[in-house]
């Protein structure tokens, strides 16, 4: 995770002047929003743009909504608004802020808060959240290399179209605070291969391939999520899907 350690490296004069400013305040909120200042200079890359992106202007026309207005100390660190995806390379651009539709939006703040109340060091860290039609097609074609119906193993058809585009799905872990790290999952994010399969969980713990502490942090995510109407699927631990791809048809427009 050699991104979010970058920002773990800041001026110790900063941080202690941070840190004071949290003590003194009483008022929870002021608090809620130091630590989250704290937080989101240690967890992005690149500074998050003043202006907007074309891409957050049309999530943001047809009523999407960045999901940290609802609830700031939910984390976002969007891997393709980096190099540090599978791919290599930032196919984001300037776009790095994490957009759901305004129900998932709501329950995932929900999730977030009950996070908090099984353990107050955990919040939720967002990898990607709404993804443009026009991202799906380049991730598409960048597997070029790979027959289509194994292509779909790793990358939506964007003929079809994936949840993510209908802004109904979003990609997350657990992310510990007070340790300024992710929980151990067992895998990095876009793992292709069958330890980021929930499914073949115990199986992989027989084999020595995943420890008993990696499946009980993917298990809390789960539950977290479950509660709130987002359901898991059964290759990737980090994926969750408020609806089924036909009823957010039904419900939204594709974003592109």
């Amino acid at each position: 995770m050699q991104k979010i350690q970058k920002k773990y490296c800041l001026k110790f004069i900063s941080f202690s002047a941070a840190w004071i400013l949290f003590i003194s305040c009483n008022n929870k909120k002021e608090q809620a929003e130091t630590e989250n200042l704290i937080l989101d200079e240690r967890i992005t890359e690149k500074p998050q743009s003043a202006k907007t992106s074309p891409f957050e202007n049309s999530m943001i026309s047809q009523g999407l909504v960045n999901i940290q207005t609802l609830d700031s100390t939910i984390l976002v660190d969007l891997k393709y608004s980096s190099k540090d995806n599978f791919f290599g390379e930032d196919v984001y651009g300037d776009f790095d802020k994490g957009f759901l539709q305004k129900k998932p939006a709501e329950e995932l703040a929900k999730a977030n808060d009950y996070l908090k109340t099984i353990n107050p060091a955990l919040r939720l860290l967002i990898y990607d959240a709404t993804r443009p039609h026009s991202i799906q097609v380049i991730l598409w074609e960048k597997l070029d290399s790979i027959p289509p119906k194994r292509r779909k193993d790793f990358v939506a058809d964007p003929s079809e179209g994936s949840i993510h585009n209908y802004g109904c799905a979003v990609d997350l872990t657990l992310f510990d605070v007070n340790k300024q790290e992710p929980l151990d999952m067992g895998t990095k994010y876009d793992f292709f291969g069958d330890l980021a399969y929930p499914r073949l969980e115990n199986k992989m713990q027989k084999l020595g391939k995943l420890s008993e502490q990696q499946i009980s942090n993917r298990v809390l995510l789960r539950n977290v999520m479950k509660k709130y109407s987002f359901e898991s699927i059964n290759s990737e631990w980090w994926h969750f899907n408020f609806y089924s791809r036909a009823k957010a048809k039904e419900l939204y427009k594709i974003v592109n």
